[in-house]
């Protein structure tokens, strides 16, 4: 209630005084606003879908640091706490690889 308060008032008054008066704070306005915005939930999809194709074409063996690499390289502006969270919400979980492990020879000299 307060943050729609906020929103209705903002055009009148500074975010930050009218979070100081109603006692909240800006960030969790920020947040708020954010959520609720419909470009950042259609651009959330459109991310999800280049993760997604992105992940298929590496065999499921790139986590959150290679993707985001990857992802900025094909020009979109994204960064890691931003594929971290996608990725693991959405069950994309990158394949380790195994380690070397030298075999035994029992029949040594």
């Amino acid at each position: 209630m307060r943050f729609d308060l906020i929103e209705w008032a903002k055009k009148d008054f500074p975010v930050q005084r009218l979070c100081h008066v109603l006692g909240a704070r800006q960030s969790g306005y920020f947040a708020w606003a954010g959520a609720h915005s419909e470009r950042s939930a259609t651009a959330g999809l459109v991310l999800l879908a280049h993760v997604r194709s992105v992940f298929t074409l590496s065999s499921g063996t790139y986590g959150s640091p290679r993707m985001t690499r990857e992802l900025c390289d094909q020009g979109l502006a994204v960064g890691r706490r931003r594929t971290a969270p996608l990725m693991r919400d959405n069950g994309l979980r990158a394949r380790q690889k195994r380690r070397f492990k030298r075999a035994m020879d029992s029949e040594h000299a």
